[in-house]
């Protein structure tokens, strides 16, 4: 046979193999699945995204990634995910969602799993919590409850069960970090006592990776966790010392996971909603008691020091390469209008002529939000994100991925990237609570004196409140997208774009 057909064959066999062992992840635009999917990738494992909504991950994935629109609650989206599957990463869950999580995330995995079978799929890696005891959690007890609906389906599903994750970026060290920088002294309740088991972010997908291929058979349930065992506040003192910080930790006997919550929506990035759901996971011990996952993997934990260290050198990177408000779940339960009848849409436009290129003047619009902040009036922001933690919205302090950088589907304070297009295009959707639907946009259009930048707030009434909450905060307009778009236009001015060969300041 001649050489070409033989090479020929071989890449058929390799194609069709590949095929057989495609991966499918689910929870691709979080914390964990983020990384995950990116060391897939690396790796060349031939890899299929599923998501509720794909604009968040287009411009992310590799080009062989595939991806696929499908939800856990629409059980009629599901088969095309799972076609041709042989391992499904399932990292599905409701921290961010309201009252009726437990039986969101029951309904999902039940559907999930049962379309797992009818695919064929061959193995379910789940990520779930570490806890012990029958007097759970609401969210910890969800998260036993889908690994034992999956494992219920038939197919062989390995369980990973994790205590807090420390990495750059997640939720637990998000919230550490804002405690130990901001509070030189530090009211602490009884859940920062709680002992724990914390792993790194490194450890937990060299897991997840590992389980993979993991030669078992069956359903397996391993706890996984760092070195040793220590306390929230052990992880506070320990922050504080790489830091060179001094801070002073004052114990009281009783603060409700309520009031503990009001107060994390105060002073870190962690909203009343998600900060309430933590601390009752907290509150319980979260200690490997079964140390299987030592022997069945090769994965080899670190210890709390050197967890913190590595998360801290990927934060003097300026940006983790993700965070746990990547998700869209952290905007909380995705909003379903059908049937709702909206008024009149409302506009408040504006535009202003700038004399520079289109590009310097859309590179102001390109950094708002986050640190930068919103150009005028940015105290009224921060008393709109301050209301809206107070009724579980997700306020202001969720920041942006990176200073300078966008992509469709980044959380951009209360706001979520729906469009973007470098130099011309910038569309926020609202993800604060409102009685109906928002967006702010930005649009930049060259003319021959340089460029006009537009900026335009829509916004889609729901019934009478939703009027009401328009022309309340109407005489505001004026002064904080007045301001905003005039500040917008003198940074554009006075800032130029540094090209490759200029030696100006930028």
């Amino acid at each position: 046979m001649p050489a070409s057909k033989q090479r020929s064959g071989a890449n058929l066999y390799e194609m069709a193999t590949q095929e057989a062992n495609r991966v499918l992840l689910t929870g691709a635009t979080g914390y964990v699945g983020g990384r995950l999917r990116r060391l897939l990738e690396e790796a060349g494992v031939p890899l299929r995204c599923m998501a509720r909504r794909l604009g968040g991950l287009q411009a992310r994935v590799h080009p062989s990634t595939q991806l696929c629109r499908a939800d856990v609650l629409d059980p009629d989206t599901l088969p095309a995910a799972l076609e041709g599957i042989h391992t499904a990463y399932y990292l599905i869950h409701s921290m961010g969602s309201g009252d009726d999580f437990e039986e969101d995330d029951r309904r999902g995995a039940e559907n999930f799993a049962q379309a797992a079978r009818a695919a064929g799929v061959q193995r379910i890696v789940y990520l779930g919590g570490l806890a012990h005891g029958n007097d759970l959690s609401p969210h910890l007890r969800s998260r036993h409850e889908v690994g034992e609906v999956l494992r219920s389906s038939g197919v062989p599903t390995i369980e990973l069960r994790a205590s807090v994750v420390l990495g750059s970026g997640s939720l637990s060290f998000e919230m550490l970090r804002a405690l130990v920088e901001r509070l030189p002294i530090m009211i602490c309740p009884k859940w920062v006592s709680v002992p724990a088991q914390p792993i790194s972010i490194e450890a937990l997908l060299a897991y997840l990776i590992e389980a993979r291929t993991l030669p078992i058979k069956g359903h397996r349930t391993y706890e996984i966790g760092g070195e040793e065992a220590v306390s929230y506040g052990d992880l506070m003192r320990e922050y504080a010392r790489q830091r060179g910080l001094r801070r002073w930790m004052i114990r009281v006997p009783v603060l409700t996971p309520h009031l503990s919550s009001l107060w994390l929506g105060l002073v870190t990035p962690i909203y009343a909603r998600v900060g309430r759901k933590l601390i009752e996971s907290i509150k319980h011990p979260s200690i490997v008691q079964d140390d299987s996952a030592r022997k069945d993997f090769s994965v080899q934990p670190v210890t709390h020091q050197e967890a913190i260290a590595a998360a801290l050198r990927n934060e003097e990177r300026e940006i983790a390469e993700s965070r746990w408000s990547d998700a869209f779940s952290s905007g909380g339960d995705a909003k379903t209008w059908a049937g709702v009848r909206f008024g009149n849409r409302l506009v408040d436009s504006r535009s202003r002529a700038v004399a520079v290129p289109a590009e310097q003047a859309f590179a102001p619009i390109q950094r708002i939000g986050g640190s930068t902040g919103w150009y005028a009036w940015n105290w009224l922001w921060k008393v709109r994100g301050f209301l809206d933690l107070l009724v579980g919205g997700v306020g202001v302090r969720r920041g942006r991925p990176h200073p300078e950088e966008l992509a469709v589907g980044d959380a951009l304070d209360f706001w979520r990237v729906e469009a973007f297009e470098p130099g011309r295009l910038l569309r926020l959707q609202a993800e604060m609570k409102l009685p109906g639907r928002a967006w702010l946009e930005f649009e930049v259009q060259p003319t021959e004196q340089g460029s006009i930048i537009r900026q335009t707030a829509l916004y889609d009434p729901v019934g009478l409140l939703g009027l009401v909450y328009w022309y309340s905060v109407f005489p505001l307009h004026a002064l904080v997208f007045g301001g905003m778009l005039r500040r917008i236009a003198e940074s554009a001015e006075r800032r130029p774009i540094r090209s490759e060969n200029s030696q100006a300041p930028a």
